[in-house]
């Protein structure tokens, strides 16, 4: 892993499962003892099973970034990746790359979930929601609210509306439907010829 994919593996060992700096000499004994974890076991035999065929997925990541890229015809098509984290992150976003941990996208039904997650939060962690989360953490390390320490939680949460509004234009779906995204929405057919660039550069008032 360390040699074919450097980044990936410090970002997953060192940031992520905080187990110690990769290099260490132990490290693969703490990785392998790490993941004989029972829990995680069952988390890693499900995973494989419900990811064994990614098609879908690939399809819908493929469209999404060919049309960001006509919006921003600069951007780089990102290196992206699968790992499983543990549970402790669901996208991670690195040097141009997207690190998507499918063991957070197992359904809202499964039931290891249960013991660390409320009813809420699993209705997210479905096969469903990879490319809107996917499209969504790209877009804001892409157009982060400046002053974001500073700003309101109104301004913060305009911010993220203009980014889901997006990711919406992108999937070409509602996927996010909140009252933010519906005031971006309004904006847009107020001032056509905003384009979505100038929207999500645009001030969040």
């Amino acid at each position: 892993m360390n040699i074919d994919y450097p980044k990936q593996t410090r970002m997953l060992i060192e940031d992520i499962l905080q187990l110690g700096e990769v290099n260490d000499a132990g490290i693969n004994t703490k990785l392998l003892n790490f993941y004989q974890d029972t829990i995680l076991q069952t988390i890693i035999a499900e995973t494989d099973m419900q990811y064994a065929n990614m098609n879908d997925i690939n399809t819908q990541l493929s469209d999404a970034f060919k049309k960001l890229q006509k919006i921003c015809p600069e951007i780089k098509i990102p290196t992206i990746y699968t790992q499983i984290s543990a549970l402790n992150q669901s996208i991670v976003i690195g040097d141009n790359t997207i690190g998507i941990s499918l063991d957070k996208y197992l359904g809202k039904d499964f039931e290891p979930y249960r013991r660390f997650y409320t009813e809420e939060q699993r209705q997210q962690m479905t096969r469903e929601q990879i490319v809107p989360d996917c499209m969504s953490f790209y877009l804001l390390s892409l157009y982060p609210l400046r002053n974001f320490e500073n700003s309101t939680q109104q301004e913060r949460d305009i911010h993220m509306g203009k980014i889901m509004w997006t990711v919406n234009r992108l999937l070409g779906r509602k996927v996010f439907n909140t009252k933010y995204t519906a005031m971006v929405d309004r904006l847009a057919k107020q001032n056509p010829k905003l384009s979505v660039r100038n929207i999500l550069e645009q001030d969040c008032k």
